[in-house]
């Protein structure tokens, strides 16, 4: 799969584009401007982006009025065609936001029972009771997503609901080319509707890569070779910031160890989870971090530890955001131009090494030293051996294992930075030990 190998960049496109929060009606072409960052996103090495609702919506995008047009605020959807052009001419891959839990109370399905009550042939299309009344008074109940009754879930076990969506997933193929699935909330997802999803978009576009939304749980229960190729790993998102805030790093040493370590009962070994340090639903790592200096080591964890890496629009220079008590309004900024400075660089190197790592991409994970400042692991297949090495404390630290023997070649070097660790450097023998300068970052490749 194209996805384990690449490193995604995620995009919340009413924001980013500087739409209205709401729905105005009037159409405006801002879509556009995605294409116009197709270049950066190339230079920075990026294989896919990941759109946020783009479609039509009542206010933030999942709220869904029509599935089959351009929310007005971004739009056409020649607009679209245009930009998805142009990011595949740059190399990049097109995932869309799949939002298929609930729509808006706008959805023209719903409307039409509001408009015909028990008469309508799309009542069976929700979970709606005509015994009741809902808040808004409609004269029926109905189901709403997790209390949230301005999103109408949709029925998933009705095949008319299913091959409507389907039918949608098939337009955006054809018509824009896209290349993947985001599926929001997928935890909510009737497994079944996943199966299905999984072999429609296979045998129209072979390799189509299916990404779900997941917060707890299993997620062996829905990534498999039978439903998503891949989730989000919420578990390493917290332990990534929380073991740097907290100067603890047992906490994600141990979720790793948990979900892809060497003993059998670990439970993710060979999946490839979706990692990130931030998105458009959680405070940004730079302001949730407490120390600034630990940025661009949480970003070497993150491109050294298994899994597929997804940078936030914005956070690839430090762009901080609060999430509020009552919206995400400040997660989800309009930037005029991108703003790289010397994290950006640092994150492009990290993205360029991952791509040509084997052992990045998909080999085994070990433990190699973990103090509470420190962690050195391993990464591992049967032709490349990778130790990456993290130093959170402001002294420095000689570590020191029988694991940490052999020649290497110094790949990565943060802070000394690229400069310093051209091709031809002096191969690096480590006899036991392995020196960890104040805040650094280091990945050292078997010779």
């Amino acid at each position: 799969m194209w996805a384990y190998n690449e490193t995604f960049y995620q995009i919340y496109p009413i924001g980013f584009c500087g739409a209205p929060v709401h729905n105005d009606g009037v159409t405006e072409h801002r879509i556009l401007k995605i294409g116009e960052w197709a270049g950066y996103l190339q230079e920075l090495g990026i294989g896919s982006i990941i759109l946020n609702p783009i479609f039509e919506s009542d206010n933030h995008g999942y709220d869904t009025r029509d599935f089959r047009k351009i929310d007005c605020r971004l739009g056409t959807n020649e607009d679209f065609k245009e930009v998805c052009q142009t990011l595949h001419q740059h190399n990049v891959k097109i995932m869309l936001d799949g939002v298929f839990n609930h729509v808006g109370r706008g959805f023209w399905a719903f409307k039409d029972v509001q408009e015909k009550k028990w008469d309508s042939q799309y009542k069976d299309w929700f979970h709606i009771n005509f015994d009741g009344n809902s808040g808004y008074n409609d004269g029926f109940w109905y189901e709403g997503w997790e209390g949230h009754y301005e999103l109408v879930k949709l029925n998933l076990q009705n095949p008319a609901v299913v091959n409507y969506l389907l039918d949608c997933v098939k337009m955006w193929i054809e018509e824009f080319g896209i290349d993947g699935l985001r599926l929001d909330v997928a935890y909510c997802l009737d497994h079944d509707f996943m199966k299905r999803l999984r072999s429609f978009c296979e045998e129209i576009k072979p390799g189509f890569a299916l990404i779900g939304e997941v917060l707890f749980g299993d997620y062996n229960q829905i990534v498999n070779d039978e439903m998503l190729h891949s989730c989000t790993n919420y578990e390493c998102y917290k332990g990534i910031y929380s073991s740097f805030n907290s100067m603890n790093m047992f906490e994600i040493a141990h979720s790793l160890n948990r979900q892809y370590g060497p003993e059998q009962w670990c439970i993710y070994r060979g999946k490839h989870l979706m990692t990130f340090t931030d998105n458009h639903d959680v405070s940004r790592l730079a302001t949730i971090l407490t120390n600034k200096e630990h940025i661009p080591l949480a970003y070497g964890l993150l491109f050294g530890m298994p899994g597929i890496p997804c940078i936030y629009y914005g956070s690839e220079w430090g762009e901080e955001g609060a999430k509020a008590p009552d919206n995400d309004y400040a997660l989800r900024p309009c930037f005029e131009a991108p703003k790289p400075n010397e994290l950006t660089a640092f994150i492009r190197e990290l993205i360029g090494i991952r791509r040509n790592s084997e052992a990045l991409c998909s080999g085994s994970y070990r433990n190699v030293v973990i103090t509470n400042h420190q962690l050195i692991f391993e990464r591992k297949t049967d032709s490349e051996r990778l130790i990456a090495a993290i130093n959170a404390s402001d002294a420095a630290y000689t570590a020191g294992s029988h694991e940490l023997n052999g020649t290497f070649s110094r790949i990565l070097a943060y802070p000394e930075g690229a400069s310093s660790r051209p091709e031809a450097e002096e191969p690096v023998a480590l006899n036991g030990q392995l020196s960890m300068p104040p805040y650094s970052v280091q990945y050292f490749k078997m010779i």
